[in-house]
Parts: structure tokens; sequence; C-alpha cells
């Protein structure tokens, strides 16, 4: 029997696996570097803090070439990028103003990856980025809700890599079926 599907089908769901791939170790490293030293908001932290929307812009850019749409992705990237200059200038005036750059980059990004994955379920994989958007967009809330407690914490917000983290691993493997179809 002969699978058919759309012309570029496989192709971009091929880029999309290593992508996802990329992002699961990146998430990974990055949440235990980051968690390690999350005790204060230091140079260093703020810097690490700054990396994470930078490297799901770039992720944005590189899928936003392999599948050719353009609206969401682009709206990712000016999103990411603005959180990324958000974040430095928040590191500036203490955790809670971080938080609520942070949760509000999050519930952003998260309806755009939603919408995004919605509009890829037929190419299959994309249940688990469904899933990690509407997370996000949960967490986005969670983590500016968070920025007006008592005593705020960073290992939260770092803690919101590792479910996206396992859910990009869940779609880089579900998209293999897809991305061996020719």
């Amino acid at each position: 029997m002969t699978t058919v599907t759309a012309p570029g089908v496989s192709t971009t769901a091929t880029a999309l696996r290593r992508l996802y791939f990329a992002r699961f170790g990146f998430a990974v490293v990055w949440a235990v570097v980051t968690f390690a030293i999350a005790d204060e908001l230091s140079a260093l932290t703020a810097t690490l803090l700054v990396i994470y929307p930078l490297v799901d812009a770039a992720a944005a850019v590189v899928d936003l070439r392999s599948s050719r749409t353009t609206t969401l992705l682009s709206v990712n990237i000016v999103v990411s990028l603005l959180a990324a200059v958000g974040l430095a200038v928040a590191s500036t005036s203490g955790i809670p103003a971080v938080l609520r750059v942070w949760g509000a980059w999050a519930v952003v990004a998260g309806l755009v990856q939603l919408i995004v994955g919605v509009t890829r379920r037929g190419m299959g994989g994309q249940w688990p980025m469904i899933i990690s958007g509407g997370l996000s967009v949960l967490a986005g809330g969670a983590f500016v809700a968070a920025a007006s407690a008592e005593d705020p914490a960073l290992t939260n917000a770092i803690g919101y890599a590792i479910p996206g983290a396992i859910l990009f691993l869940i779609a880089a493997i579900r998209l293999r079926r897809t991305a061996k179809t020719n």
C-alpha cells in the first residue's frame, strides 16, 4: 500500500523533527544550568533568562524557513525578541518584574504554539505541541500571578522548560512516520 501526502509534508516533518529534538536538548540543558544558579537574580541568571526567548525566536525562524508558514511564526519571532529585551530590562528591577515579563511572553508564545499546532494537526505529531501551547498559556498566567507573592522565586519559571522539553521530544518521536513518508 502506498501512502500519499501533500507535497513538502515529509520535508517539513523532517525539519520539524530535527528542530524539536534540538529544542528538547536545549531546554533540558538550559533548565539544569539555570536552576543551579537561580537562588538570586545575578547577571548570569539574567543572561540565561534572556537566552531562552532568543532561542525560541531562532527556532521560529528555522520553522518559518522549513514550513513557509508566515504570519503566526513571524508574530512569535517578534514576541520572543521583545521578551528577550523585556527580560534584560526587567532583570534590573527584580524577580517580580522578570516573572511578569516571562509570564506575558509564555502566554503569547503559548497561544501562537497552540494555534500553529492546531493548523498542523493533519501532519501528525502535533498534539504535544497543542498541549504544550495550552500549558504555556496557563503557566504564563501563573507566573504573572506569582510575581505578586511575598517572596517570588525564579525556579517555577525555570521548571516551565522541562514539560515543554518533554512535549518537544514526544512530538519529534511522533513525527517519525510523517518524516519517512515520501
